[in-house]
């Protein structure tokens, strides 16, 4: 066998395996980790494509949530609210009555959970639109437009088998924050109204909850349905994306690139990644705020429910009219673009081929 032992959290294989070697061309890595337990020095230089393609993606997105994830949370923050009791006014407003209410860290609430998943979900997300893109052109040929856009549309079908229970526990603890300042917001007012009785009401104490107690709860309620509560809604957003996102990004760096052999220059490939990320973030920010929506499991005061998608839609048209579909767009932006600037810089410097290139010689 090629591989002396397999350290893999999760392995979900295509084809069938043969007895000489794995055929990494043929399988999707959901979390490679650690890779120092992979006997690379017996696979030859086509196989280590793959794997050195779901590190860089997981590495990337490491880097690029923790820098991003304070604007994120304003983004999720800002598109529940609806016209009911509004907390914030802007992105600035919401982290700053954030840090006051719940302290720096609280900009940070619900990063566990991104930061454990996002490793495997860039890593299916870019694996897999290589993985079609090799499948879909013929020859070595240059892929057509179409056939970029069905490569990301493969790509983005993959990734929801991450995104949307990461997606679901991350809202609920960067949510929660706003619901109980809403709540604190309301018994305040009730305590100074003079139609409140001489015992005012006790003040509200936020009961913090985890992703574990999250999880657990939807388990026992819901089963696996539960954890993926909003998964039409997740593939209405995620698949667009990646159709507008990745031939984008490929027709920007080609325009950097002197020689189609050679990789384009760094500063190319972070701005062609700002560039196609922030730009498909924007287009799909409706799909976002009604996914959004959806699975936010706690309301604040006088907000609506959702039955479905259409409901949903319906109901925010209605009610708050065609502009709030673009609620926590530039938030949403402002987090996209470096986040795949960032990854697209680190696959394409090809951090982790180093890494696995060094890892022989120190079993030497």
């Amino acid at each position: 066998m090629g591989l002396s032992r397999f350290n893999f959290l999760l392995l979900v294989m295509l084809p069938e395996m043969n007895d000489s070697y794995v055929p990494w061309d043929s399988c999707f890595c959901l979390f490679v980790w650690p890779f120092s337990d992979i006997c690379l020095s017996r696979l030859p230089a086509q196989d280590r494509s793959l794997p050195a393609k779901l590190i860089n993606g997981g590495i990337a997105g490491l880097i690029g949530v923790t820098c991003v994830f304070p604007i994120d949370l304003a983004k999720t923050r800002l598109q529940n609210q609806q016209n009911g009791q509004r907390m914030y006014t802007s992105m600035s407003d919401c982290l700053i009555k954030t840090i006051r209410s719940e302290g720096y860290f609280g900009m940070y609430r619900g990063a566990a959970v991104n930061l454990t998943l996002v490793t495997p979900e860039k890593a299916i997300k870019l694996a897999a639109n290589d993985f079609f893109r090799h499948h879909l052109s013929k020859d070595g040929k240059k892929l057509t437009l179409l056939r970029e856009m069905l490569a990301g549309c493969g790509a983005g079908t993959c990734q929801v088998i991450v995104t949307t229970p990461m997606e679901m526990l991350k809202i609920q603890l960067q949510d929660a924050g706003r619901i109980a300042a809403q709540k604190k917001l309301m018994a305040a007012q009730a305590q100074l109204s003079p139609s409140s009785a001489a015992g005012a009401a006790e003040p509200v104490v936020e009961a913090r909850t985890t992703a574990t107690q999250i999880t657990r709860e939807l388990l026992r309620s819901k089963g696996i349905a539960g954890l993926y509560k909003g998964l039409g809604a997740t593939l209405l957003r995620d698949v667009p994306f990646s159709i507008v996102y990745f031939p984008l990004f490929a027709n920007l760096n080609k325009l950097g690139q002197k020689d189609p052999d050679v990789k384009a220059p760094f500063y190319v490939s972070f701005l062609s990644g700002c560039v196609a990320g922030s730009t498909a973030a924007v287009a799909v920010n409706p799909c976002d705020v009604i996914k959004t929506r959806l699975q936010s499991l706690q309301r604040g005061v006088n907000e609506d429910t959702y039955s479905g998608i259409l409901d949903c839609t319906k109901k925010i048209w209605q009610k708050e009219g065609p502009m709030a579909f673009l609620k926590g767009a530039y938030c949403r932006a402002l987090v996209i673009a470096p986040l795949f600037g960032i990854a697209q810089v680190v696959y394409f410097i090809g951090i982790a081929e180093f890494l696995l290139d060094i890892l022989p010689k120190h079993r030497a």
